[in-house]
């Protein structure tokens, strides 16, 4: 039996003008991050685009947490999966809000596309068994830095948007840093996006050739964690498709102000 395609269409997350703005755990300027408060007040300025992280609870639900543990975000020495999601959503982060559930934050915000970073081995079936519930494949892209994790939810969500994990991106930088657009290409042939930071211990990823480059090998670049006006600026101007920022506010009256030629 021929293995099946991992190929998805990023049909609706990608939908819609560019560049992209993807806010960072929501917008936590006056919330408590990764919460639906810290969505809810990303939406509300206009972004469409959130970015979050996903780890399982005791109980195999799939629980909104960048974290793998509650000592920064709450001051409790526990872990996320050492306690059920009844515990967890007992928690409180301020703001009255708590650790919700991905199957929540999904309900909640019907029309927001969500970027799902899969933390842990456990979180995969659980996130999978979520964004089927919620009926959300087309408008959720999911990512790990492990390929094999990526690789197993995108399995499981025929046609989902998904990015490259590090190993696959590592061959794939590569490739573009020696002009092999073809083998980039191939390498990056079932993500529609990479999502990278500018440099990776001291080697510059981003680059006005690179960003040619990938966007000629058939994925969109996305850079993280941008919080500065003036880095977005420089970014946008070399061609990245989207930016990962804390500051989805400021990114996007960057966009608004370069689109009405005010800079």
């Amino acid at each position: 039996m021929a293995e099946p395609s991992t190929t998805g269409t990023g049909e609706g997350f990608f939908d819609g003008p560019l560049p992209r703005i993807l806010a960072h755990r929501g917008l936590a300027t006056d919330a408590p991050e990764n919460t639906l408060l810290a969505f809810l007040s990303a939406l509300a300025i206009g972004a469409t685009h959130l970015e979050t992280d996903v780890h399982a609870s005791a109980d195999g639900v799939a629980v909104i947490s960048h974290d793998a543990d509650l000592e920064r975000t709450a001051g409790r020495v526990a872990r996320i999966d050492e306690l059920n999601f009844d515990e967890l959503n007992r928690v409180d982060l301020g703001h009255a809000q708590t650790y919700p559930s991905l199957e929540e934050a999904l309900d909640a915000f019907p029309e927001a596309r969500f970027n799902i970073d899969l933390k842990s081995d456990a979180v995969v079936i659980p996130a999978v068994e979520a964004i089927l519930r919620a009926r959300a494949v087309r408008r959720v892209l999911v990512t790990s830095f492990d390929n094999g994790r990526r690789l197993r939810a995108v399995h499981a969500l025929p046609g989902v948007a998904t990015s490259a994990s590090a190993v696959p991106f590592a061959g794939a930088l590569f490739a573009v840093k020696l002009g092999l657009v073809p083998l980039a290409r191939r390498l990056l042939r079932d993500v529609q996006a990479v999502q990278v930071p500018e440099r990776v211990r001291g080697v510059r990823v981003i680059s006005p050739q690179t960003v040619r480059r990938l966007k000629a090998a058939g994925v969109e670049v996305h850079v993280w964690t941008i919080n500065a006006p003036a880095d977005m600026r420089r970014l946008l101007d070399l061609g990245v498709d989207g930016l990962v920022t804390d500051r989805a506010d400021l990114a996007l009256e960057v966009v608004r102000a370069a689109h009405s030629g005010t800079e």
